[in-house]
């Protein structure tokens, strides 16, 4: 069995020329692939190969992958963009004259996003620029690489969830089976007791009770529910082995589940019945949660 879950965490690290950096990536459950890039300014260039490179490797899922970059030791330094700093100062003077405050101080100002700037993280050169990105990507594939491994992991955890959950459905699917044999016998004894009480004074023909006894049991019958519980049961059990991308196909499987717990619980005239239709109502509820993991 190899199943893939939606959830995990991976990072990677990488260097070129100057720069070093981590991409570190996680997933969670998504109806469709969705990957939310975020990098620093100036690495907006890498956004489609990294889209591309994350539906190369996944089906569903809401992915994040987040770039922190930082010069290696020897790099230039900083430096101030003076547009930014010269932005900042008529700002800070306009509300000093607004409010009366005091205004800002120099450490202050270049505190501000944007004001000091990194030269290594926007190569000047097209050509250093798509190196960089280059060896941008082959360490973002890296971790989703590692991203896949522990989606991998998770989900043969997963798989070996919904297989004892499985257990539990059958389970429960076998002992209404059994208590279903027994209700007829049962509509009968109970409604020739009622009847008895209601036309004490009137007989009734055994014909008459039997006729009452099939109607009422016609209605009450619930063998092609559990046929379909125990078929739903054996699909889910093939699609778990199979190893393609199945979480589509379970969130399908969990609603035909519940629609036939449901009718068994409506159809139940014994408590113990409704009982195990409310087990199998849970079961089935847990199914449904772990399967939304499933990719």
């Amino acid at each position: 069995m190899s199943l893939v879950s939606m959830t995990g965490f991976a990072e990677a690290h990488g260097a070129h020329g100057s720069l070093r950096w981590r991409w570190e990536v996680k997933s969670v459950n998504g109806r469709g692939l969705d990957l939310r890039l975020r990098t620093p300014p100036g690495f907006d260039s890498i956004e489609a190969a990294a889209r591309t490179l994350a539906s190369d490797r996944f089906r569903r899922g809401n992915l994040q992958a987040s770039l922190s970059v930082e010069p290696q030791e020897g790099a230039r330094g900083l430096r101030v963009d003076a547009e930014a700093l010269a932005s900042a100062v008529r700002l800070a003077k306009r509300i000093a004259e607004e409010t009366g405050l005091a205004p800002a101080r120099v450490d202050g100002l270049l505190a501000l996003k944007g004001v000091i700037v990194q030269d290594e993280l926007a190569p000047a050169e097209s050509a250093e620029r798509a190196a960089r990105d280059a060896a941008l990507l082959e360490s973002l594939a890296t971790a989703f690489d590692g991203l896949r491994r522990a989606r991998r992991t998770e989900g043969a955890k997963l798989g070996q969830a919904l297989l004892g959950i499985m257990d539990e459905i059958e389970r429960l699917t076998g002992q209404a089976s059994q208590l279903a044999a027994a209700q007829p016998a049962a509509f009968r004894e109970r409604l020739a007791s009622q009847l008895k009480e209601l036309l004490e004074n009137t007989p009734l023909s055994e014909d008459r009770l039997s006729q009452e006894v099939a109607l009422l049991a016609t209605r009450v019958d619930i063998r092609e529910e559990l046929d379909r519980l125990r078929a739903h049961a054996q699909e889910a059990r093939r699609l778990l082995q199979c190893g393609e991308a199945i979480g589509r196909k379970l969130d399908f499987l969990a609603q035909e589940f519940n629609r036939e717990a449901n009718t068994l619980c409506s159809k139940s005239a014994d408590i113990a019945l409704t009982r195990i239709g409310l087990g199998l109502k849970h079961a089935i509820d847990q199914f449904r949660e772990q399967a939304q993991n499933v990719e």
